[in-house]
């Protein structure tokens, strides 16, 4: 029997609220959201190698893997579903050590960030893949905030509001795709 819940969380994320959670767990998010792609993390990390301030401050954001589509008028931003998450693993346990809580994204991590979640207190989410239209009706507001020349991989600071998402990775070394193979494994 799956003992799943269903938690609403305040971003940015403290210790406590990311040691709470559980790999199936449905969360709705509301507060901050940064989005970042694979070329702005490699930005920020060249920055905190070198011993730099990043453009925002990292402690208990979660960062939204996405590029959204062009806002049409009148609207805050185009669709904006969930880009693979792979292509942040080299990246990601840095910024987790410099203080990020939560990544949202689709598909599985590597061990190495699974492992750095549990050293850092860091948790993955997953987003619906091909439901950008909706999860951009979540979005209140979104600002450019560093790296404007990438354009759709810009950083953007979100204002979201009951933002959907699964914990696909908890603290603990929970994997829901693990998981959900074992469970649904024929015998």
């Amino acid at each position: 029997m799956s003992e799943e819940k269903k938690v609403f969380l305040s971003a940015p994320l403290t210790d406590g609220d990311v040691t709470a959670l559980r790999c199936g767990d449905r969360v709705l998010i509301t507060g901050v959201l940064y989005i970042a792609r694979d070329a702005a993390h490699a930005r920020l990390v060249s920055l905190l190698n070198e011993g730099k301030p990043l453009p925002f401050d990292i402690q208990g954001q979660i960062i939204y893997y996405v590029g959204p589509t062009p806002a049409r008028p009148g609207s805050v931003i185009g669709s904006a579903g969930p880009t693979t998450s792979g292509r942040m693993d080299a990246y990601a346990p840095a910024l987790m050590e410099a203080g990020l809580k939560g990544m949202i994204g689709k598909g599985s991590r590597s061990g190495e960030v699974r492992e750095a979640m549990a050293r850092s207190k860091a948790v993955y989410f997953a987003a619906t893949g091909g439901a950008g239209a909706l999860l951009a009706q979540r979005i209140l507001k979104a600002e450019v905030v560093a790296y404007d020349d990438l354009g759709p991989e810009a950083i953007r600071r979100l204002e979201v509001k009951d933002f959907p998402v699964i914990v696909v990775n908890d603290t603990f070394g929970g994997d829901l795709y693990e998981k959900g193979v074992a469970e649904y494994r024929r015998p």
